[in-house]
């Protein structure tokens, strides 16, 4: 069977039973239905794809899945005014409908700052989408609106020169997102039924571009925040910060995820300036928090300076976790001990968060090879699957601007190149995503 980031079915205890269709509901896979592992393909080349969907615009989210229905999200335009919402196909890639919606935040498109890039959630009532200009906004399954939020207009737009990319979670009748901006930050929960806000908490202003996680600890569904400087669990129902942990640097980019009972991963990277470098080398490993009679007790179970992520969270999976850095090296750990099993270099980096299944990990390549490990302390390339030939990437629609400053000109030729953002994974099916394209690789149920 398979296992989404070792997320174990009481994380999701306390919420609605779904419907029984295969879903991906949302970032990571979170609340992911198991899906029979010997279902899921191995090898695949440029020419055993079974579908591939050109998407207008372009979008840095993850595919979702609900039954038959894969939902992404893009933006449009010189100021990124039009948002768009997809549904196609599962079967076929066929394009079902485009919901466009105008921007409550217009600003610039370019390479430096984030476009479409938090991933939506969907379950049996709708999708629920959320971009970085503070819009909100759910759509049922055949594309109608349902409402729309502009957080932007609510409690102001975002200044963080990037952007923002954290993506939702859901908890029951909410959609909860973090907003960390050196203006504003805060952790909102938004009722599904109308788009009202059930709580808002505020949160010390920052810059960060991580994504909150549900953690199961001590028997209690909480939001989990690794941001900037703090890790911090919530209560999903009110909003209640429970528990703080201030001894962390360098954690802007990934996602804290689960490694055991009561257990989470958390990652840091001392940044392309270095000044989290002191904290940082301190700040990558597993995370315990424990409730005793003054209340809860966060701390590190062990940490390792040598692994260093790139935009891909480390993950656990039977035991091992998992860390991609930004050259491409593999590093695998004991997650009980954190003892080093080995370091390896694949070939190529990862943006998209590595995924384990079955006896295999399957690492989505920036530049669009899969490499598949076999799971265990063994260093193993089962298979390399490339997405595209070489020579004939894919289309990558490119932002309307142009740069100006040398420097910045040169970078955005790099950054213009097609990168696999995401991925989304049932019964049979692996869905990929580039900025402007979607590919699905199937395999026999």
């Amino acid at each position: 069977m398979f296992s989404v980031l070792t997320l174990t079915a009481s994380l999701f205890c306390c919420l609605p039973q779904l419907a029984q269709v295969e879903t991906w509901p949302g970032f990571l896979g979170q609340g992911a239905d198991d899906a029979t592992a010997e279902t899921v393909p191995l090898e695949w080349s440029p020419d055993s794809l079974t579908w591939t969907q050109e998407l207008p615009g372009y979008g840095q989210s993850s595919p979702v899945i609900y039954g038959g229905q894969i939902f992404t999200t893009a933006v449009d335009g010189e100021n990124k005014q039009d948002l768009l919402i997809f549904a196609h196909r599962l079967g076929d890639g066929k394009h079902e409908w485009t919901h466009k919606a105008a921007s409550t935040f217009p600003e610039r498109s370019s390479v430096y700052i984030s476009r479409a890039a938090p991933t939506p959630l969907v379950d049996e009532q709708g999708v629920y989408a959320y971009f970085e200009s503070g819009d909100v906004l759910a759509l049922n399954h055949q594309g109608k609106q349902l409402w729309t939020l502009s957080l932007s207009d609510k409690y102001g737009p975002p200044t963080n020169e990037f952007g923002l990319s954290a993506s939702p979670v859901q908890v029951g009748d909410h959609v909860i997102i973090l907003i960390d901006d050196p203006a504003a930050a805060y952790l909102v929960a938004i009722n599904k039924s109308d788009g009202s806000v059930a709580w808002k908490t505020d949160r010390k202003p920052r810059t960060s571009w991580t994504s909150p996680a549900l953690m199961t600890i001590d028997g209690q569904t909480q939001v989990v925040c690794s941001s900037d400087g703090s890790v911090d669990g919530y209560d999903p129902k009110t909003g209640e910060q429970l528990w703080s942990f201030d001894q962390v640097g360098g954690n802007t980019g990934t996602t804290p995820l689960p490694a055991g009972r009561d257990r989470f991963l958390v990652a840091a990277s001392p940044g392309r300036d270095g000044k989290n470098a002191e904290l940082a080398r301190k700040s990558n490993g597993v995370m315990t928090v424990k409730k005793g009679d003054d209340g809860w007790k966060p701390e590190f179970v062990w940490t390792d300076p040598s692994p260093v992520p790139s935009w891909a969270s480390p993950i656990e999976y039977r035991g091992l976790a998992y860390w991609i850095n930004r050259a491409g090296v593999a590093y695998c750990l004991n997650a009980e001990t954190g003892e080093e099993v080995y370091t390896e270099r694949l070939p190529q980096s990862a943006w998209a968060t590595p995924v384990g299944v079955g006896d295999h990990i399957y690492v989505f390549g920036r530049d669009g090879l899969t490499t598949v490990l076999a799971a265990g302390p063994e260093f193993k390339i089962l298979a390399e699957n490339s997405l595209w030939p070489e020579d004939s990437p894919p289309v990558n629609n490119l932002p309307e601007t142009e740069e100006t400053d040398e420097r910045r000109k040169a970078a955005a030729a790099m950054f213009s190149r097609p990168v696999v953002y995401g991925v989304a994974i049932v019964d049979g099916s692996i869905v990929l995503r580039t900025g402007s394209k979607l590919f699905c690789i199937r395999g026999e149920k």
